[in-house]
């Protein structure tokens, strides 16, 4: 099953017969240095060795030469990570070798200039109006008001290509929010922690504190959620650092504690 599509020949996304869930973020690999006449019919079988592959991205000059480079997406950043460490100047023909490296899957935008008394609801609501995909705001309040944002916020996105035709939409002089010209790019992307060291982490980050909160608050909050597993918090302007004995008990404390006031993500130890 392939299609033709804006510049790109695209095998998959899904494959015919794939079963298993849409793949993670994470999973996606850049190819280049791929001779000019290649398509996915030779692509296919090499990255197949490492695991099964959702979707292949051929970037074309016409519909028989590529641009030589292509994107190839694994059912998990593990597939994509043994794919850099085997197939990183793989000799595709004689003499032709591929460069692997891991793809920069960015779903997130920042914008900037946004009125300090919009709520991530708001800023929800009005981004979704004017594009599509939307998953959440990541929007970071005053440190000395906590009703007031910063001025900016994250808008992160199904995908790396609803984020792309955002950005599009929201090019310099053409977006108004609230009768404000507000600045929107890329934000930098997350990196990629490879599931080894992240089954490691056991400390959480807390942002958006009030400057009266005490540590040992912190301590007795996160310390009944992680089942008594708290060894040390540390309280720096708005936000805290809080170390947990176990990666299964930071764990536990995050799950519990997402939704309410306090806001916390895993952070690497």
């Amino acid at each position: 099953n392939i299609m033709l599509r804006s510049g790109q020949r695209r095998y998959g996304g899904p494959p015919e017969g794939w079963t298993g869930p849409p793949p993670s973020k994470g999973g996606e690999v850049f190819v280049g240095k791929i001779p000019r006449d290649l398509m996915e019919n030779e692509l296919l079988p090499v990255f197949q060795t490492v695991g099964p592959v959702y979707e292949i991205r051929l970037m074309m000059d016409t519909n028989e030469t590529n641009r030589g480079f292509a994107f190839v997406t694994f059912a998990t950043p593990a597939d994509a990570g043994k794919a850099i460490q085997k197939l990183n100047r793989y000799e595709i023909r004689p003499g032709r070798f591929i460069g692997v490296i891991r793809s920069m899957d960015n779903c997130r935008l920042f914008i900037g200039g946004i009125p300090k008394d919009k709520s991530e609801e708001e800023i929800h609501k009005e981004m979704s109006r004017i594009t599509e995909g939307v998953v959440r705001v990541i929007l970071y309040s005053s440190v000395a008001d906590k009703k007031k944002n910063r001025g900016f916020a994250f808008i992160e996105y199904e995908s790396h290509r609803a984020a792309a035709l955002a950005r599009r939409k929201c090019l310099p002089d053409r977006l108004l929010l609230w009768g404000k010209n507000v600045a929107v790019d890329w934000a930098e992307p997350e990196p990629v922690v490879e599931e080894e060291i992240l089954s490691k982490v056991r400390v959480l980050y807390v942002r958006n504190l009030l400057i009266t909160t005490k540590e040992k608050e912190l301590e007795e909050l996160f310390d009944t959620a992680g089942n008594g597993g708290v060894e040390k918090v540390k309280i720096l302007n708005d936000f805290a650092f809080i170390h947990f004995g176990s990666r299964s008990q930071a764990q536990q404390a995050m799950d519990a504690l997402q939704g309410i006031r306090v806001s916390c993500m895993l952070i690497p130890y």
